[in-house]
């Protein structure tokens, strides 16, 4: 954002710039049809759901266009569909395509006096005025908020409208009465978004340029001075959430967002006196964020699906364009000295120069929504209002050659061998907070256009597939023991580049994979270790199709998960490796698997947004010590490997050239070349601490309570029969509660007095819930249809947990009270392995509520005595009528903030103590 004199002098700058002068042009042009009529503003809060926004008959998503509120046609098919479900769908997009079209107006007004853009952003800054408090703050996702239903969003949404505000009131075109409407909607989202920190996820950085822009509306110094300096504002973002190597510790997907809020809010910091780009430390870390991407970048200009991100998405889309072009103006401007930077300025001419991607729907950029996509390369003379407030007159004319190689991101522990068009990424490093997957040692592969071995992303977060996205057998990473991966942190060992020859070494779990990459071929060496036996099994999702060279035949076989199907293995007619010739677009690859053990194939779901099933290779051993040895070739026309042996620690891959042998030292890779001359590969690498978004030095203090051991089971009927009630748990204080939008009601609404016993067979629960207005989701309701959680959470109910630390195992349940009678309905919680076929009980409405009385079974390994000591915890589901998601939850051991997100899963490091008294 700009002051009154600095707007004047950008307007100076805009004549002189032809580029500038032509993005002008194309603003006027679309903002005209907006400027003719007036857009529908949304009559519902967004709604998260998973059929909402989704093509019934395929499956595809809706596209979103901003003059049909409506009638929503589906590009695969081309079908029109309609219903409440997906205009709630289409409202989440137009509520923020509105804020940017008022922000888009504005500047037109603002910088080339056009009178009617102003008059139609201050008609849709008033209409919010007059609006905003009608959208409930109830039924969110993820934090308060009235438009949507998650506060980021409210964030990205507010931080246009107070924009668009502000440069009418800049410019003399903001009339009080809309000033007025402005700052009480700006006070309202202050305090929905102030009252959630989010910490160090992506979101807070928006949260805070959200807060940075109401500051300045105020002139709130303290709001300031807390968005941009606090604890979690945006200079602690920027210093510890982006890493030395300038990556954000969540990977590319949330990098590219969060630098986005990083910069918005960046520009307001400036205006409440903190210049980011006036301090040389903060203005070089500002840099490394911007080149970052382009260093991990595929050479298809896509950034990797490292961890939750979206799939095959490139960078040369216009969102990301400008952050590039924001960001070299910023600093070349700033007073930091840090200046030009020409690797970002040949960066920035090589994405221009990309073919247009095809369009994408972006919650933070909508500019293009609604307009038919560019058949030419983008410019930019096509981007958005923002760019033309800051971007430079010019690109400098002498810009290198964006020419990137090899590169270890040291924080992101991200290693990427270039040779030529080939792109090998080895993930070793920390699992990278909430959006983590468990894929450490993953490889990605990327040769001759082809993405030979991708990272599949994550594809929707209420679609059942992301399960399957998010779990260790989806990616190229190894799994031991057929469990997928802890969400630990990798160690990358060794890493060097030696002119055409890189190579990584990664460590996690027992495991090392070693990816050596040479000017022809990849040798990946994946090893196991140790003194006791273990299961390993290397996933290989390759594009393309192909069956192995090496004789033998397909017998059926088992690989045991939900998205798995069509399971077989093969039996090969001689000993040695298995030669996997691969061929996809006309390209080639051929893989040779050298390992004691099965090959086995199977059916997995595709990549995201296809619909599609798709083969995968699964190289499989048992014992102490296992190597799996794997060369891959990809070529174009005949193959220069001829044959893959391994002979003691040496692996040796004939050429056409000769024999090159491999071997690792212990300190070093060493590469015996057919003519004799050797090379050693080194760069041993000192351990990088993984970034800690949350540091809890004490933790909880651990509940306590005690079990009384029965002689007979309770009557478990819905009264207290049974039970000695002389160790009561109590749940009822305001710290036990993890509240949604609104704060602990008081016992008189919402409490519990629970008693517990146990046998041999069992734990025995009475729970006394007082909860006046009585909410039960019948077991025969239709499905909510909202997100992947069950159900059952958005009812009045139980949670229990049972952990035996000794045997290793811990059930959950999720129990609610049977409408059609008085038994109860149990379903095992997401995140353990209970059977819910041993859970029983029966429940009674009381005059203040109601009573539940459960027989929970022991863990299966479970050894109950007296004087043991088990791990439990009790949380009640608290549902109002009215919403659709519940409101809160009790929590025997401590509430620890807010509901969102939970689902049916307790961390068991927060579980109390049972002690089984006699």
């Amino acid at each position: 954002m700009v002051t009154a004199e600095e707007l004047a002098a950008r307007r100076q700058v805009i004549a002189g710039s032809a580029d500038l002068q032509t993005l002008l042009t194309h603003l006027r042009e679309r903002a005209q049809p907006v400027i003719e009529r007036v857009p529908a503003i949304p009559e519902h809060k967004a709604l998260l759901s998973m059929d909402g926004g989704v093509c019934p008959d395929d499956g595809a998503t809706l596209g979103f266009d901003p003059w049909s509120p409506a009638a929503h046609r589906c590009p695969r098919c081309g079908k029109v569909w309609t219903g409440e479900r997906h205009d709630r769908h289409w409202a989440r997009y137009q509520h923020l395509w509105l804020a940017e079209r008022a922000a888009h107006l504005a500047a037109l007004a603002a910088l080339s006096d056009d009178g009617p853009a102003g008059a139609r952003a201050s008609d849709i800054l008033a209409a919010y005025g007059e609006r905003y408090w009608r959208y409930p703050n109830r039924d969110n996702v993820l934090g308060p908020s009235r438009l949507f239903f998650s506060t980021y969003l409210e964030s990205l949404w507010i931080g246009n409208y107070v924009a668009a505000a502000t440069l009418l009131k800049t410019a003399g075109r903001l009339d009080d009465k809309v000033a007025r409407a402005v700052s009480q909607v700006a006070d309202e989202a202050a305090t929905l978004i102030g009252d959630y920190d989010e910490r160090f996820s992506n979101r807070q950085t928006w949260n805070n340029a959200a807060l940075a822009a109401i500051a300045v509306w105020f002139e709130d110094e303290d709001l300031a001075q807390r968005a941009i300096e606090g604890d979690t504002g945006l200079l602690a973002h920027l210093l510890r959430g982006f890493g030395g190597d300038g990556m954000w510790y969540e990977g590319e997907n949330y990098h590219l967002f969060a630098l986005r809020g990083l910069l918005t809010g960046a520009g307001w910091a400036r205006l409440a006196g903190v210049d980011a780009f006036a301090d040389a430390r903060l203005a070089e870390r500002v840099a490394a964020a911007l080149r970052a991407p382009a260093l991990s970048a595929l050479p298809d200009f896509t950034f990797p699906a490292r961890k939750d991100s979206r799939y095959g998405i490139s960078l040369a889309q216009p969102m990301y364009v400008e952050l590039w072009e924001v960001g070299l103006a910023r600093l070349a401007g700033g007073a930091s000295g840090v200046g030009r930077d020409s690797e970002l300025e040949g960066w920035l001419a090589s994405l221009y120069r990309v073919p247009p991607p095809p369009p994408e729907l972006f919650e933070s950029y909508l500019h293009d929504a609604g307009h038919a996509p560019r058949p030419t390369p983008h410019a930019r003379r096509g981007l958005s209002w923002w760019s033309l407030l800051e971007m430079l007159p010019a690109l400098p004319d002498d810009a290198e050659p964006w020419t990137p190689g090899s590169v270890l991101l040291e924080t992101q522990g991200l290693a990427v061998l270039r040779a030529g068009s080939r792109y090998a990424g080895l993930e070793c490093g920390p699992y990278g907070g909430g959006h983590g997957h468990p894929d450490r040692l993953h490889l990605t592969l990327h040769a001759d256009g082809v993405h030979w071995l991708p990272d599949p992303g994550a594809g929707s977060y209420v679609s059942r597939d992301l399960f399957w996205y998010r779990s260790t057998l989806a990616h190229n990473a190894p799994c031991l023991d057929g469990v997928a991966a802890s969400p630990g942190d990798a160690v990358c060992e060794m890493f060097e580049a030696q002119d055409d020859w890189a190579w990584v070494r990664g460590r996690f779990d027992g495991l090392t994979r070693t990816v050596v990459s040479g000017p022809a071929y990849l040798v990946d060496v994946v090893e196991l270790t140790g003194r006791e036996e273990h299961a390993v099994e290397l996933p290989w999702h390759f594009a393309g199709r192909g069956d192995p060279r090496t004789p033998g035949r397909w017998v059926d076989a088992t690989l045991e998960d939900e998205f798995v199907s069509r399971a077989e293995r093969f039996v090969p007619d001689v000993p040695g490796p298995i030669v996997v010739p691969l061929t996809a677009d006309g390209r080639e690859l051929t893989a040779h698997l050298l390992f004691d053990g099965e090959l086995l194939r199977a059916e997995g779901p595709g990549l995201p947004g296809t619909g599609t099933r798709a083969p995968f290779y699964l190289a499989r051993g048992r014992g102490r010590n296992l190597r799996f040895v794997t060369v891959l070739e990809p070529h174009r026309d005949e193959p220069r490997v001829r044959a893959v042996r391994a002979a003691g620690e040496t692996v040796e891959v004939e050429t056409v050239a000769g024999v090159e042998c491999h071997r690792f030292t212990g300190s070093a890779w060493e590469i015996e070349g057919s003519d004799g001359a050797t090379r050693s590969l080194r760069g041993a690498r000192e351990l990088v601490a993984p970034f800690a978004p949350l540091l809890d030095l004490e933790g909880p203090t651990r509940a306590i309570a005690a079990a009384l051991r029965v002689s007979a089971a309770p009557s478990l009927d819905g009264t207290l029969a049974g039970f000695d009630l002389s160790e009561p748990l109590h749940l009822g204080l305001e710290d036990q509660y993890r509240r949604s939008e609104d704060a602990y009601p008081g016992p008189d609404e919402l409490s519990a007095t629970a008693y517990t016993a146990w046998d041999e067979a069992a734990l025995y629960v009475a729970v006394d819930v007082t909860k006046p207005d009585l909410c039960l989701r019948p077991g025969d309701a239709p499905p909510l249809g909202l997100d992947n959680e069950p159900d059952d959470i958005h009812s009045d109910g139980l949670q229990i947990y049972i952990a035996d630390d000794a045997a290793g195992e811990r059930v959950g349940y999720v129990i609610v009270p049977d409408t059609a009678g008085h038994g109860v309905r149990a379903a095992a919680t997401t995140d353990t392995a209970g059977d819910a076929q041993g859970v029983a009980g029966g429940w009674q409405q009381t005059e203040n509520g109601y009573r539940v009385t459960v027989r929970v079974p022991w863990p299966a390994r479970a050894r109950p005595h007296v004087g043991g000591r088990v791990g439990f915890d009790l949380i009640i589901n608290e549902m109002l009528p009215g919403r659709m998601r519940r409101a809160g939850q009790l929590v025997w051991s401590g509430g620890n903030g807010w509901v969102w997100l939970r689902g049916d899963r307790q961390d068991p490091t927060r579980f109390g103590v049972l002690e089984l008294v006699a």
